[in-house]
C-alpha cells in the first residue's frame, strides 16, 4: 500500500492547485477583455462607422487585456502555500 507522501510526490505538478485557479481566472479577464473589443460594424460597407473609435474598443479594453496578462505573469510566480511549508 502507499502512503499519503507517495501519493502526493507521484503528483508533484509544477504549480499549485491555488496557482491553477488563478491562472484560470487571469485567463477569463483576458476574453473579457477581448470581448469588449467587438462590435463597432458598420451597417453598410459603403459608410463608415465612427463606433470603432469608442471608449470602450480603444482604452478600456487593451487595459483589461493588459491588466490580465499581469494577473497571469502574478500567477505563475506566486509561491504554493503547500511550498511555504
Amino acid at each position: 500500500m502507499s502512503t499519503k507522501k507517495e501519493n502526493k510526490e507521484k503528483l508533484n505538478f509544477a504549480l499549485g492547485r491555488e496557482n491553477y485557479k488563478l491562472l484560470a481566472i487571469g485567463f477569463v479577464i483576458i476574453v473579457i477583455g477581448f470581448l469588449l473589443m467587438l462590435g463597432g460594424k458598420s451597417e453598410s460597407p459603403d459608410k463608415f462607422s465612427n463606433d470603432i473609435f469608442s471608449f470602450r474598443r480603444i482604452t478600456l479594453a487593451p487595459i483589461v487585456v493588459l491588466a490580465g496578462f499581469i494577473f497571469e505573469i502574478w500567477a505563475i510566480m506566486k509561491k504554493p502555500k503547500d511550498a511555504e511549508k
